[in-house]
């Protein structure tokens, strides 16, 4: 019994309100209370409402809603509902609305069951007063959340026929796909034009992809254009490119790699380089056998090349050799370029290395490990790729080559590639210092999984058998593992977590995934590949096999200059930085009302300011800074 203070905040966005009345219900351990329609929710507002309740409640535990729709309906996006009165401990009660859209009538009465913002697991309601909205909750997540199909052999992205079949909570916000139409009908429009006049012209000389070459430049895209032939900077994007995902130290030399009797001297120094740990490769055997694309009318190719390459003391990264194709039973062994070739050869062959790298930063880096673990693709948006992604009718995997190209990865996918520490120590680079992602990604994984998830996982979980005894959490493992990673228990990831340790690397994963490593292939791309020459989408004549080469026979393989400018537009695009853009741990969502999760969320913001400043004085003093895994560029989770 009493009078109650009741808070409720919609959304800043432009269309968060809602001309809709909205029906609330208070719930208290002994009874409940029917407000009746008392809020209309307006956008940008905090409606206050104070009520008296002639029925004692007792201890507050819940707050139902439902939206009533009239001749038309309108979602409402709820920020927050605090209540203050009887019930609540004198203190303010926080519904857990942790701001979502509320669309359509939910459950048998229509009602939707918010319970207090105060993050709750099994454990903590041994009464079960939440027993049965924890389980209303979970049946409804599941109508919402349903996993899809694509293809055999695929991770299974989430079901739908179009973007507007997404959660809603998972679209867009209005000015985020705002800036996102208007700026893609731009470019498209831009495309069609300027592409129309492409159709007949011609490259003639490398420097003619001046004409292609963006506008609004990085300094890194200008720094790539002017030093591209240099053996350092190709050296370089295999530490710290749009792709820094392929390299590894040697421990033999690989198999694929065919040495004739005559470079007897080029295997010594192999070897030597392989006894000093210096000797590093990077292996593009995933793309060997792919069918390339045939675009209008022309064949492309695709080759899988092999690159030997030596860490000088002071830090550089050189080539020794490429091999661009492996041994072929029946066949002539494959031809060896190395840097004391003529330089129109070595160029050409390391351009082919450029392009493959390309063919693996848009297929693999994006499609497999930037949306694996937030899995918001649409089926349909993974069904219209060939058909509806200009870039991929102009690349040489395109047209059915990039399903393959997923399809080898994700076999051959395990828990401890999406690592850092696991990753970088299989792949020898731990202790690399000229790999600046790799030290970056070690520091930001650190305060990820310390600051951050090691922390809040100790505020819920007191003990490892907490984690075990958690049905919702093993539940929810067993389903990402078995079903949306089709059994990939077999690659190393969890079907249970048996500790506290366990469940901190996995979120830790989690978090790690859908941003730094993200962010680390997503922004480089419009520095390294804007360049066509250094990126290029496609080879228009097969692999040489001869060192015979002129500047025209590289100009000829390259991409023409409408595939050149199709390829700019959406490395442009894609690549650009977000006008709308939330940096990680910087969300304005309060997903917690407690203090102690608070408190871990302002240690967690200062660690990563911290951290944002060291990369920054750092950077400063080095000749090619890097910030791809700066805390302030990296967003809050995966984003075009």
């Amino acid at each position: 019994m009493g009078k109650y203070r009741i808070r409720v905040a919609t959304g800043d966005s432009l269309l968060a309100g809602s001309s809709n009345l909205v029906q609330l219900w208070l719930v208290g351990e002994h009874g409940e209370k029917d407000l009746g329609k008392i809020l209309r929710p307006i956008r940008t507002r905090e409606v206050q409402l104070e009520v008296e309740v002639s029925l004692y409640l007792g201890r507050l535990l819940l707050v139902k809603l439902r939206k009533h729709k009239s001749l038309v309906g309108f979602d409402w996006f709820c920020k927050w509902i605090a209540v203050q009165g009887p019930g609540t401990q004198g203190g303010t009660w926080w519904a857990g609305c942790y701001d979502r859209w509320r669309e359509r009538e939910k459950g048998k009465d229509g009602a939707e069951q918010l319970s207090c913002g105060r993050a709750r697991t099994v454990r903590d309601d041994p009464q079960n007063q939440f027993k049965k909205h924890r389980e209303q909750e979970l049946e409804e997540r599941r109508k919402v959340y349903r996993w899809g199909f694509w293809k055999e052999g695929l991770i299974l992205p989430i079901a739908g026929n179009s973007q507007w079949d997404l959660p809603r909570n998972e679209r867009f916000l209005e000015d985020k796909d705002l800036d996102f139409s208007l700026s893609l009908a731009k470019v498209l429009k831009d495309l069609a034009l300027k592409g129309t006049l492409d159709l007949t012209n011609s490259v003639r000389r490398l420097e003619d992809f001046s004409k292609v070459f963006p506008r609004g430049k990085t300094p890194l895209a200008e720094r790539v254009r002017n030093s591209w032939k240099d053996d350092a900077l190709f050296g370089y994007q295999f530490l710290n490119g749009a792709n820094p995902m392929l390299l590894r130290r040697s421990t033999s030399l690989p198999s694929r790699l065919v040495l004739p009797p005559e470079m007897e001297d080029l295997k010594t120094q192999l070897e030597k380089e392989l006894q000093t740990g210096s000797l590093f490769e990077a292996d593009f055997s995933l793309l060997d056998g792919v069918k390339p694309n045939v675009i209008i009318f022309k064949q492309q190719y695709v080759a899988a090349p092999l690159v030997m390459l030596k860490l000088q003391p002071d830090g550089r990264l050189l080539p020794m050799v490429i091999q661009l194709q492996p041994p072929r039973n029946g066949c002539p062994p494959p031809v060896l370029f190395l840097p004391s070739d003529p330089p129109m050869a070595w160029l050409l062959a390391k351009t082919w290395v450029r392009s493959s790298d390309f063919q693996l930063h848009q297929l693999q880096s994006h499609l497999l490990r930037g949306h694996l673990i937030a899995e918001v693709i649409s089926v349909a948006t993974m069904r219209s790729l060939p058909s509806l992604h200009p870039i991929y009718k102009v690349v040489s995997t395109g047209n059915g080559g990039h399903v393959d190209i997923l399809q080898r990865a994700i076999a051959g996918l395990t828990y401890r590639s999406f690592c850092p520490p696991d990753d970088l120590a299989d792949r020898g680079l731990l202790d690399v210092k000229s790999s600046l992602y790799g030290q970056d990604a070690l520091r930001l994984w650190g305060a990820i999984s310390r600051r951050y998830v090691e922390k809040m996982v100790s505020l819920f979980y007191k003990s490892d058998g907490a984690v075990k005894d958690d049905p919702e959490l093993q539940a929810w493992c067993r389903e990402i593992t078995e079903t949306g990673l089709q059994g990939a228990q077999d690659r190393g990831f969890p079907i249970s977590l048996e500790s506290r340790a366990q469940l901190c690397h996995f979120i830790t994963t989690c978090i790690f995934t859908c941003t730094g490593q993200h962010a680390s292939t997503h922004h480089g791309q419009l520095d390294w590949y804007s360049w066509i020459p250094n990126g290029p989408c496609t080879m228009r004549k097969p692999p040489p096999i001869s060192k015979d080469v002129t500047e025209k026979d590289i100009v000829d393989a390259l991409p023409g200059l409408h595939q050149a400018r199709t390829q700019k537009t959406f490395i442009k695009f894609l690549g650009r930085r977000q006008p709308v853009m939330v940096a990680l741990g910087q969300h304005k969502e309060n997903y917690f009302s407690d203090p102690g999760p608070q408190a871990v969320l302002k240690q967690f913001q200062e660690e990563l300011a911290a951290l944002d400043k060291e990369i920054e004085v750092r950077n400063a003093g080095l000749d090619l800074p890097y910030e791809y895994l700066r805390p302030s560029m990296v967003e809050n989770s995966v984003t075009i």
